[in-house]
């Protein structure tokens, strides 16, 4: 990915390469900074309102002040045209600063979308299961992310491209970054937020954009092992098969129609934001 624009909050547009985190900021030493990643298309962002909702959660979590919206919002549009871009990555980053900072720190970020994102769409993911303990920020969009991190390098070390958490009772949870789904017959199933997970804007999304019946629960591994087909959902991957879980195929061990369907749907509803 490259990084195509910088604005900072109370100092508007600058250089990419400009220094603007301290090396003492408490997002560094300490993971005390939240953040937001959107998916941008036709030169909107998808949902902001429900991302700049979230992002105010999180800051909560971690003991962050309240991240003025219309202050963010209008960075992400500054952000926006000094990139000159129309289908983009935008993250957003509240930081706590340097210690004694008299406010913390915003950026809102544009980047190229990572590569390759179609090609594994076409081929689908295999997942590892991983065994998960979440911690006091679990469904916070912390940077608190390496156990997210180890969890994905484990799965890469077992030959597989993302990993599944699951909790100690057996329980489906949710991926590194993304949320799961699955499909049995013609109903989609994934997690309830009653459990420790995300509340992924792009899950929200397709609840709303389904046309099949969706159930929301506490659902064992052995459901999603037996599934139809299975995929995950963030807003940078969008709407992602899986073809095999620990090895073994999912379904047919092909991409499903049910995330072919809901991808589509979710580019149309994007791109239908533009003017």
């Amino acid at each position: 990915m490259t990084l195509l624009a910088v604005v900072e909050l109370g100092r508007g547009p600058v250089p990419p390469d400009a220094a603007v985190l301290h090396a003492d900021d408490e997002g560094v030493l300490r993971g005390r900074a939240v953040f937001e990643t959107l998916r941008v298309y036709g030169g909107v962002p998808f949902r902001l309102d429900e991302h700049l909702a979230r992002f105010a959660l999180s800051a909560a979590r971690v003991g962050l002040p309240p991240p003025d919206r219309s202050a963010f919002a209008e960075a992400a549009v500054q952000a926006l045209e000094v990139a000159g871009s129309a289908d983009v990555m935008l993250r957003l980053l509240w930081t706590a600063g340097r210690e004694g900072a008299e406010r913390p720190l915003g950026l809102a970020l544009v980047s190229t979308l990572p590569p390759g994102l179609d090609e594994e769409r076409a081929r689908g993911l295999r997942l590892a299961t991983v065994g998960w303990s979440p911690g006091a920020l679990a469904g916070a969009k912390s940077t608190s992310y390496a156990e997210n991190l180890a969890a994905r390098d484990e799965a890469w070390r077992r030959g597989a491209d993302d990993a599944l958490l699951v909790g100690a009772d057996g329980v489906v949870l949710e991926a590194p970054t993304a949320n799961v789904w699955w499909r049995e017959s013609e109903t989609l199933y994934t997690p309830s937020l009653e459990l420790p997970i995300l509340a992924g804007v792009t899950r929200s999304a397709l609840l709303e954009l389904a046309t099949v019946d969706v159930e929301q629960g506490v659902f064992p591994l052995e459901r999603l092992a037996a599934a139809a087909e299975a995929f995950l959902t963030s807003s940078v991957r969008e709407v992602m098969p899986v073809v095999a879980l620990d090895g073994a195929p999912i379904g047919d061990g092909r991409p499903g129609p049910a995330a072919a369907s809901l991808q589509r749907t979710l580019r149309d509803a994007g791109y239908a934001l533009v003017q």
